[in-house]
């Protein structure tokens, strides 16, 4: 009896045993089939870029999933072929052929005529015909001295002695002009030139001024332009609508080994910009210096910005360019799911495009955006319900499906608002202009000195948005903003780019 009892032991552990193991069978086969299916889209990718075929997508291979996960997938939306049934407004052809010197330039004209015919010598000559040539010229800069005699005159009657007022300077017993001074903030912060170049070529024409010379003339720019720019930010404040983002700079930092990580944050909206320096990337600086501020912020999606939305005084709106970019680099390892998700951003985008073009704007590009985004945004999500659950949590679609599931009320904002845009890359191109500067110059000398650089970079960046050219503007405002400051008696309002544009119109 025992031995019957112990019989049925090893026969029931046994069978425990096969079905343990049989199980561990099913799922390497599962997991067998998902790396097959991956390596066959793996290969159909090589395939294309080596035989260099057109960029048909075979469809995708049905997920290891079974039941409603399975039947969704398989029912998933396709991603639209057009971006609208509506016709194509035409592309005019591109101009070809040598373009015409502008007309605007100065003309440096000359007059070439002969004193005597070629064949025979006879000077006796008729104008029959006339050739006319143009060429882009240069000038090369000049650098001058202003000499100002100021005379003094003794009245006749009443003896009185007087000195007329001497013409426009930036700041009293300055060595330069206005003119000059403009010269020199436009040199560095529109054509990103490092100082010490900027002395070097000086030197070659005979000028030697000190590089701490040339720090001090910055530094005069930057306290006369920094009430301009602390006018800018309450226009910001005080705007429906703007848009922020950051990149790092190196500063030096008294009694630190090494230089110190700042950071630089630009915010703008269409008309103005305000670059801001920070020592370090934290929420409560934010928080600070955004709690007068009431509309919808464009920003990407990080963690210090969230309790400025938490406040409810500021909305949200994301950056499809970087959910672009997320689709684009899941290709990768899903090349036909990324694509297909890609290609619904991408026929976003055509619509936006298509409204620029026409130059929509308020309700209509709002009605717009309604009638031709929002269905694909629709569509859109249901595709990536579908997608969703057949993909394993390390794939980076994986992560770009759930950055649009996590943030899809502020990237598709600007659906509703038309004021919003539908990224933020105006601002992050606005960065390269500070790469481009930061390359060049390594570091800011001081705190303070990146606090000036960040002012002369808002008003560089200001003008650039006026359509204004910036050193124009640097002279006109200078004149008014130095010694004669009294004379012309104008508001900060009146000192703007935007104040220079109308002047000029």
């Amino acid at each position: 009896m025992n031995e019957l009892e112990e019989l049925r032991r090893e026969n029931s552990e046994l069978r425990r045993q096969t079905l343990a193991l049989t199980a561990q069978i099913a799922e390497l086969i599962t997991e067998l089939a998902r790396l097959n299916e991956r390596v066959s889209e793996l290969l159909a990718v090589a395939q294309r870029k080596h035989r260099k075929l057109p960029a048909d997508k075979p469809p995708a291979a049905p997920p290891i999933v079974e039941g409603e996960a399975r039947r969704a997938f398989e029912q998933r939306p396709t991603a639209p072929e057009k971006l609208s049934e509506e016709p194509q407004p035409k592309t005019k052809a591109k101009p070809t052929g040598r373009k015409p010197i502008p007309s605007h330039l100065e003309a440096e004209e000359h007059e070439l005529r002969p004193s005597a015919c070629a064949d025979c010598g006879e000077t006796a000559l008729d104008m029959v015909d006339e050739l006319i040539e143009e060429k882009l010229h240069v000038v090369k800069e000049h650098q001058r001295r202003r000499v100002v005699h100021r005379f003094t005159c003794r009245c006749r009657v009443c003896g009185a002695r007087t000195t007329l007022r001497s013409l426009p300077a930036p700041y009293e017993r300055s060595k330069v002009t206005c003119e000059w001074l403009a010269w020199l903030v436009y040199q560095k912060f529109w054509l990103l030139t490092p100082l010490d170049r900027i002395r070097r070529d000086l030197a070659e024409r005979g000028v030697a001024i000190a590089m701490s010379t040339l720090v001090t003339f910055i530094e005069r720019a930057a306290e006369l332009l920094s009430g301009v720019d602390g006018l800018h930010w309450k226009q910001l404040l005080a705007s429906p609508w703007m848009a922020t983002d950051g990149t790092g700079l190196k500063v030096l930092v008294p009694k630190l080994p090494v230089a110190h990580n700042g950071y630089v944050e630009l915010y703008r909206n269409r008309e103005v910009a305000v670059f801001q320096y920070e020592a370090d990337k934290t929420s409560d600086a934010v928080v600070a210096k955004l709690q007068p501020f009431r509309g919808t912020l464009t920003a990407d999606a990080e963690h210090r910005f969230n309790a400025v939305y938490t406040s409810g005084r500021v909305l949200e709106a994301g950056c499809n360019a970087h959910g672009r970019r997320k689709f684009r680099d899941a290709e990768d390892t899903q090349p036909v799911l990324a694509a297909e998700g890609g290609a619904f951003i991408g026929a976003i985008y055509g619509e936006e495009e298509k409204a620029q073009k026409l130059g929509l704007a308020g309700e209509k590009l709002r009605e717009h955006r309604q009638r031709q985004i929002r269905p694909i945004i629709e569509v859109f999500v249901r595709w990536m319900d579908a997608v969703d659950p057949t993909l394993l949590p390390s794939e980076p679609l994986k992560a770009a499906i759930r950055y649009y599931k996590n943030h899809g009320d502020a990237l598709f904002r600007f659906v509703d608002d038309p004021i919003v845009p539908i990224d933020n890359s105006p601002t992050e191109r606005e960065f390269q202009n500070v790469a481009k500067l930061r390359l060049n110059m390594l570091f800011a000398g001081s705190t303070e000195g990146a606090h000036r650089a960040c002012v002369l970079l808002g008003i560089v960046a200001t003008c650039r948005a006026q359509g204004v050219h910036a050193q124009a503007y640097l002279t006109w405002a200078f004149d008014r903003l130095g010694t004669h400051r009294d004379l012309f008696a104008l508001p900060l309002e009146e000192m703007t780019p935007a104040a220079f544009k109308k002047s000029l119109a």
